[in-house]
C-alpha cells in the first residue's frame, strides 16, 4: 500500500510560533487548488525515478510527532491508494485523509528520515553520508524539517537547509563532497569556477540542501523556503559569536540536484516546433534557479532509474547551480508567483 500526495480540496498555511515574531507577520490565507501543468508534469515524471519511488514508500508510512518547535502547519488532503495490481484494467480501491505538515527545527530524532531522503544524493558515490546527516540535524538555527502534525511516528517528508563549506570544511563528508564534484568531468573554465567556491570562497559559500519524498505538495515549497532565507538573516544577527554570525553571512548558495535532459538537448538550440522539453525539473524550483545561476553544469549519473515511454528520450542527470545571495529576493518572488498563479 503506497501514500500518494495529490490535489487537494483545501490548503492553507497558518504560521505558529515563528521564531522571530518580530519579523515574521502572522497570516491565514487559502492557497490556490490548481497548480500549473508544469507541476502536474514534474510530479508525473518524478514518479517513475527508481530510487525517489523507493524513498516515497519508505517514508510516507513515517509520521511526526510535533513538539513546540513547529513553527508552521499546512492542512492538506493525503489520497491513500491500494493497488493489487499495475494494470490499468485491475480495480483499485481510494481513501481520502486529512493531514496537516508542521515545520521544526531539525533534531537529532530526525537521523534516519533525513539520511532515507539523502540516499542518491551524491549519485551511487559510498561517502560519510551519516557524517552529512549529522552536520545538518547539529545546526539547529538555520534548518528545517516537515512532518506530518499529531502523528505517532518520526518519518521526515521534506527537510532544507544551508552549510557553510568553509566552517566544516575539515568534516570528511565536505571533503568528500568536494572530490565528487570536482571529479565530474568538467570543462576547464568550469571546474576553476568550481574549484573557487569550493577554496577560496569556501567561507562565503552555502551549501543549499533540500530533499523530499515523491510528489510532495508544491504549496509547501514557498513557506519552506522563506523559513530557510529569513532564518539565514536572522542568523547573521542572532548567533552567540562573531565566527557563527558571519558564517551565514553567504555571498554565494551552491545547489546539486537532479533533471531530466533530452538526449539531442545540446543538437536542438531551441528550435521551435520541438515538441518535448529540453530539460525535465525534478524539482519546480530549480529552473528558476536554473535561469538565475552565475554558472551551472551537468552530468551524466550511474544511479539506476525506471525507463518509462514518457521518458525513452530523456537521460537521469546531475545538475550543480552556483547562485548569487543577491538574486536571493528573485527567487522568492518567482517562486512565490509559480506556485500561487491561479
Amino acid at each position: 500500500m503506497t501514500l500518494v500526495l495529490s490535489g487537494f480540496e483545501d490548503i492553507h498555511i497558518i504560521k505558529e510560533m515563528p521564531r522571530k515574531p518580530s519579523r515574521c507577520r502572522q497570516s491565514s490565507r487559502h492557497l490556490p487548488l490548481a497548480y500549473s501543468p508544469f507541476f502536474r508534469t514534474v510530479a508525473q515524471v518524478a514518479s517513475y525515478c527508481k530510487a525517489n519511488h523507493q524513498i516515497h514508500e519508505s517514508t510516507f508510512h513515517k509520521k511526526s510527532s510535533p513538539n513546540a518547535a513547529g513553527k508552521r502547519s499546512i492542512n492538506h488532503i493525503l489520497e491513500e491508494k491500494s493497488e493489487e495490481s499495475e494494470s490499468s484494467d485491475e480495480d483499485s480501491s481510494e481513501m481520502v485523509a486529512q493531514a496537516d505538515f508542521a515545520f521544526f527545527d531539525p533534531k537529532p530524532d530526525d537521523f534516519h528520515g533525513v539520511k532515507v531522503l539523502l540516499q542518491m544524493f551524491l549519485d551511487n558515490k559510498l561517502w560519510d553520508l551519516s557524517g552529512f546527516v549529522d552536520l545538518i540535524l547539529g545546526q539547529t538555527t538555520v534548518g528545517t524539517v516537515v512532518k506530518i502534525e499529531d502523528d505517532e511516528d518520526n518519518g521526515v517528508f521534506t527537510f532544507i537547509t544551508a552549510l557553510n563549506l568553509g566552517r566544516y570544511q575539515g568534516y570528511k563528508c565536505i571533503m568528500e563532497l568536494k572530490e565528487f564534484l570536482l571529479g565530474v568531468g568538467l570543462e576547464k573554465d568550469v571546474k576553476d569556477a568550481l574549484r573557487l567556491l569550493l577554496g577560496e570562497e569556501a567561507q562565503n559559500v552555502g551549501l543549499l540542501v533540500s530533499q523530499r519524498v515523491v510528489n510532495l505538495p508544491p504549496q509547501l515549497l514557498p513557506p519552506l523556503y522563506d523559513a530557510l532565507f529569513d532564518e539565514i538573516s536572522w542568523a547573521t544577527e542572532d548567533e552567540p559569536t562573531e565566527e557563527c554570525r558571519s558564517s551565514f553571512c553567504f555571498k554565494f548558495f551552491l545547489l546539486i540536484s537532479r533533471i531530466y535532459k533530452h538526449k539531442n538537448a545540446d543538437q536542438r538550440n531551441g528550435r521551435r516546433g520541438d515538441i518535448d522539453e529540453a530539460i525535465i525539473y525534478v524539482k519546480p524550483e530549480d529552473e528558476i534557479f536554473h535561469k538565475l545561476s552565475l554558472w551551472s553544469f551537468s552530468f551524466p549519473l550511474h544511479t539506476e532509474h525506471v525507463a518509462t515511454h514518457e521518458l525513452r528520450n530523456y537521460r537521469l542527470m546531475g545538475l550543480v547551480m552556483a547562485i548569487e545571495a543577491d538574486t536571493v529576493s528573485t527567487f522568492r518572488k518567482e517562486l512565490h508567483s509559480l506556485i500561487d498563479e491561479p
